[in-house]
Formats: C-alpha cells, sequence, structure tokens
C-alpha cells in the first residue's frame, strides 16, 4: 500500500464516487428542502400561466380590432379578472398579470391609447404580432410536464418553481450524517490559553462549515490526542455516521496514528495518497457498520491542505449521497494577470483572486497559511510539471463558492 505511487486527482474522485450509495429519499417541506437534491422527477400538478395574461399595462381589445376607437367597458386587474365579453369597438383596461376577457385577442400598451371621456383612439402603432404582449395559457410549464430532474439541487429559484407548479412537499435524499474528528496533541481549544508550542483548534469548525453549505447533519468530536486508543474511542462514538472525516495525522510520521487507528478499528484502507499539492496524504477507507457502509476520509492536518481535500473528495461525497448529478466541482478558464514559475510533479492547486477576467496567485502559498485561502475567491489548477507560465496565459480555475458547483 505505502509502495503504490499517489493516484491522479480524477482517479481518486472516480474511486471514492464508486464507493458512494445515495441515501433513501423523504418527503421534506419545500422552504426546508434549500440546497438539497432532488430524488424523483418533479412534474407541474397545474398548468402556468393558468390563463392568458397581460404582459404589459394597457387596454385588451378584440380580434381584428387593432385600429379602433374603442369604448371603456371595464376593467381587469391582477387577481381581479373582467368577467363579461368584449365585442368589436369594446376595450378594457387591463393591468400586467391580469386575466384576458375570452374574447380578448391583443393588448395594445398604454403609451400608445389616448383616452378621452372613456373613448380610447390610437395614438402609436398597435402590436405586432397582435399577441406580443399576452403571455399565454402554458407559457411557462402545463400538467405533468417534468419540472425539476432529479439529481438537481432545490436552488431559491427551482423553489419558487416547484411552488409555482403546485408542490409544498417534495422529495429530496435524507441529508448526510456526518462526523468531524480533528485530532493532535497541539490542538487548543482554549483560545484564551493558547500556548506558543499550541494551534488554535480551527479544522474542525472550517470542515463544518463547508459541510453545512451541503445540508449535512453534523457532529464534532475532538481535538482528540495523538493517542490509538483515544481515536478508535472517537471514531466508536460516530457509529451513526454516513460519513467520518477526521482531520491530521493522515501522514507517515511517528504521530501520525489514523491509518492504523481505523485498521484496529475495523476499517478497510480503500487508498492513499493522492498526487496534488496540498494534501497528498489524503486517506480514504470504509467500514461496514449495522448492514451499510460507511466512509471515512483522512484529512492533512495542515489547514489549507484539509480544506483543497475537502473540497475536492468529501463535497463531492456529500453531493453524490444526495443523489446529485454533479457531484465533483467544474473548472472555469481565465488568463493569467502575472506569470507563474514551473509547477512540480505535483499537480498544484494555487490560491488566487479571480475579477471576472484575469487572475493572480497569492503570494503567501504554503499550507498552513489560512490568510491567503481566506483572500481568495479560486484555485488555480496547474498541472503536473507545467512549464512557467507567462502573463495573458489561459489557466483552468475552480470557485471556491458553492464548492465549485453552478
Amino acid at each position: 500500500m505505502t509502495a503504490s505511487p499517489p493516484l491522479k486527482l480524477e482517479d481518486a474522485q472516480r474511486q471514492l464516487l464508486e464507493l458512494v450509495t445515495p441515501l433513501p429519499a423523504e418527503q421534506v417541506e419545500i422552504l426546508a428542502a434549500l440546497n438539497r437534491y432532488v430524488a424523483r422527477p418533479l412534474l407541474a400538478r397545474r398548468t402556468q400561466p393558468s390563463a392568458d395574461l397581460s404582459a404589459m399595462d394597457g387596454y385588451a381589445v378584440s380580434a381584428g380590432d387593432l385600429q379602433g376607437p374603442w369604448q371603456l367597458i371595464g376593467e381587469s386587474a391582477a387577481g381581479h379578472p373582467y368577467h363579461g365579453h368584449i365585442t368589436p369597438g369594446q376595450a378594457i383596461r387591463i393591468s400586467t398579470g391580469a386575466a384576458l376577457p375570452e374574447d380578448a385577442f391583443a393588448v395594445i400598451l398604454q403609451e400608445d391609447i389616448t383616452a378621452d371621456a372613456g373613448l380610447l383612439s390610437l395614438s402609436g402603432d398597435p402590436p405586432s404580432p397582435p399577441r406580443k404582449h399576452i403571455r399565454p395559457r402554458g407559457m411557462d410549464f402545463t400538467t405533468n410536464t417534468e419540472i425539476i430532474s432529479a439529481g438537481n439541487p432545490l436552488t431559491p429559484a427551482r423553489i419558487a418553481l416547484a411552488i409555482a407548479a403546485g408542490h409544498s412537499h417534495v422529495p429530496v435524499h435524507r441529508a448526510p450524517r456526518l462526523t468531524v474528528i480533528d485530532s493532535g496533541d497541539e490542538l487548543a481549544t482554549d483560545l484564551a490559553d493558547c500556548a506558543a508550542y499550541c494551534t488554535p483548534a480551527s479544522n474542525g469548525p472550517m470542515l463544518l462549515a463547508m459541510a453545512h453549505s451541503l445540508c449535512a447533519a453534523t457532529q464534532r468530536i475532538g481535538p482528540v490526542p495523538d493517542n490509538i486508543d483515544a481515536i478508535i474511542s472517537a471514531l466508536d462514538t460516530a457509529n451513526d455516521a454516513d460519513i467520518i472525516v477526521t482531520s491530521g495525522g493522515a501522514s507517515v510520521g511517528d504521530h501520525d496514528l489514523i491509518r492504523p487507528a481505523l485498521e484496529r478499528w475495523g476499517a478497510r484502507i480503500d487508498f492513499w495518497r493522492v498526487a496534488i499539492k496540498p494534501g497528498k496524504p489524503i486517506l480514504v477507507a470504509t467500514r461496514s457498520q449495522a448492514g451499510r457502509q460507511q466512509i471515512i476520509l483522512g484529512l492533512p492536518g495542515n489547514p489549507v491542505s484539509s480544506y483543497v481535500t475537502a473540497y475536492h473528495f468529501l463535497l463531492p461525497v456529500l453531493r453524490a449521497m444526495q443523489g446529485a448529478l454533479c457531484a465533483s466541482p467544474l473548472p472555469l478558464s481565465a488568463r493569467l494577470s502575472m506569470p507563474l514559475p514551473p509547477s512540480g510533479r505535483r499537480r498544484e492547486f494555487l490560491r488566487g483572486w479571480w475579477d471576472g477576467k484575469t487572475v493572480n496567485a497569492a503570494k503567501l502559498q504554503d499550507s498552513g497559511a489560512l490568510s491567503s485561502l481566506a483572500s481568495s475567491n479560486v484555485l488555480i489548477d496547474r498541472p503536473a510539471m507545467a512549464p512557467a507560465a507567462r502573463t495573458g496565459d489561459e489557466v483552468d480555475i475552480f470557485l471556491l463558492q458553492n464548492g465549485g458547483i453552478a
């Protein structure tokens, strides 16, 4: 195992996602389903709009009667339709979103009409085509048409769409149960009493915050000392978790005990080490528990390494457990606003800032430097053994916002 070369990123992601089975579906009140993934295709229960509606403020007239003059005989407002009929030579005042009378054929804009004592005259151009300012019945969707495919997240716009289509509850996959265990003798939770040789325990909260965006049900254990029995005890408290994430202790030092602790605990090591920088010593393991399979991710302890590996592995697993159509982050292209040196033997993910057109790399790229991570909005993807890049060269970037998923 230790002699095997590190995996390529895409190979490691593929092997990890092959371990995932989507969690069961449940019906959830729609406002509680924000950012969760639809488990079954969602079909419209009604037609939208359910009647022909005016798209503008103006006057509704009948077919073949676009020149006037017209006698004003009533009004249709949004939520208050006109219930009578109109004939040639008649018009009704109509508001945006109001239903057209059955006999209405066109809406003439109010700025194209002159009114005088209830008599309307055309002072501008009639609509062309005649139904230009009408939203026809079923324009958006009709009953039983698919409005949201399975595997799509319920964004605010999709929540509005589902409600418009008649859904107050939606089928989504159960939220993954995630336990985060951070370990290390150097970690301090009391920030008022953090010795110079200690480090504030920030990785656990960071990982919980990343998972929160994907609606995981989370718990945190630790910090746990560098002791196999203590690590196994922490793992025992996570028996109900679908996924367990450890931070720290995944490398090969004398105090890196996650791998032997997992093996003693009964987990199987599926793979270890990925050829990326930062984040090489990531570990993936599985364990059968109560008729289901737990997935364990052993992330590095350096905070940026922990973040980058969570970005490329933890977030995709959480999406896949919820049946996401797209689980892994998607790259975009940008042009460099500065040159970059050649890359090394591992694929590198540099912290950087993208202004929508060009991207520049942060000066400080040490894997322990949280300041440059916090001030970045992208990861710049540098292939292994890439030559020096010049200003203006195109590079792939991964957006940090939303975990790289649009």
